[in-house]
């Protein structure tokens, strides 16, 4: 398994994965996700879970199959979309949004993110 993420919290409890840090926000995340669907990999997490919107959190995990076995269609499918709602939200909110958000707030939606993708990963 690989695990896509921007998170520190979830590179550091999930140490023992192949853990893939990001640079950036979200929509890196994202497109990184969709560049490893490209070369062959599955989602195993929805890139868009939760009740959060895109434009409502720094924060993104996805979890992907380890191991290339060819395009999967329904996961290139999933990414893109993703993609695409996180743009539209990108168009309705101010650029400068979030940069003077409190650590304390960046700490919830750290834990918000690695919670989602800890209980993704048990069912």
């Amino acid at each position: 398994m690989i695990i896509a993420t921007n998170n520190p919290n979830v590179q550091k409890a999930f140490a023992d994965q192949d853990v893939r840090p990001v640079e950036g926000g979200y929509r890196d995340v994202l497109v990184y996700a969709r560049d490893l669907v490209h070369c062959g990999h599955k989602l195993l997490t929805h890139p868009l879970m939760g009740s959060l919107k895109p434009n409502e959190t720094p924060y993104r995990s996805i979890a992907l199959s380890g191991e290339a076995e060819g395009l999967d269609f329904e996961s290139l499918d999933l990414i893109e979309n993703a993609i695409q709602v996180f743009d539209r939200f990108s168009r309705v909110t101010r650029p400068d949004r979030g940069a003077n958000t409190p650590e304390r707030m960046l700490a919830d939606f750290r834990l918000l993110d690695e919670t989602l993708l800890t209980s993704a990963l048990k069912r």
